[in-house]
């Protein structure tokens, strides 16, 4: 049966699971809920998830909902195209990138996205305690993009191997995130440290640009891009 996805428009777990849709060629029903309107909160989503959180996938009698635990039941429902490897050797990089990705790359990216996204976005006075905290924020996200540079330094099409894995669903909706505050708050990111990926990481906007190439890729992009909305929060 055909999978249902509920999620935000630029959620970055909900994108999780839209790029591992598009890696492995499934046609899904993406349902994209409304903040204003308060979609997540509504009866019939609280009935799926008590959490009022996204991503909520179905598909018959299956209700997931955590982004991981997903791409997991996408790679046994749909073996085609294995998002997690075909041996145990790249199942075990692939989970390790996957896991660093959602426990430190995804908290780094929330603290400063939060202040680019869901405050006036203004650079903090130097020296003053907000100061202190946003630079402390900076780097945390500095940390993961050397990460993931480093990962990518050996020539490697992606991060675990020549295909795109759960490891890349994990982190490229955190890089896409992060070009997408180095374009629409300029002045804070650039006190961030952070311009246009190849500024500052090469290996990462090569790799991004290889994702972006990608025309299913290029469809899991946020709706309200294309209307300079604000990005919802997640789960």
């Amino acid at each position: 049966m055909r999978p249902t996805l509920y999620t935000f428009s630029g959620a970055p777990r909900g994108w999780r699971v839209l790029l591992g849709f598009a890696f492995k060629g499934i046609d899904a029903d993406i349902r994209i809920l409304s903040v204003s309107e308060r979609d997540h909160l509504k009866p019939e989503f609280l009935a799926m998830n008590p959490r009022a959180k996204v991503p909520v996938m179905t598909s018959g009698d299956t209700l997931l909902r955590d982004s991981i635990a997903i791409l997991a039941w996408l790679d046994r429902a749909y073996p085609a195209k294995p998002l997690f490897g075909e041996t145990p050797e790249q199942a075990a990089i692939i989970w390790q990138i996957a896991m660093e990705c959602r426990e430190y790359l995804r908290e780094a990216n929330r603290q400063l996205l939060s202040r680019a996204f869901f405050t006036d976005a203004k650079v903090p006075q130097a020296g003053s305690e907000d100061d202190q905290t946003f630079q402390q924020e900076s780097a945390l996200v500095h940390a993961e993009c050397h990460y993931l540079e480093s990962l990518l330094s050996d020539g490697r099409t992606f991060l675990a191997g020549e295909k795109p894995s759960a490891a890349d669903a994990l982190a490229y909706p955190e890089v896409r995130l992060l070009q997408r505050a180095v374009e629409t708050r300029t002045e804070l990111m650039t006190a961030a440290g952070f311009g246009y990926p190849p500024d500052h990481y090469p290996y990462v906007a090569a790799w991004k640009n290889r994702l972006n190439a990608l025309p299913e890729v290029a469809a899991t992009m946020p709706p309200h891009w294309r209307e300079d909305t604000p990005i919802a929060k997640s789960a």
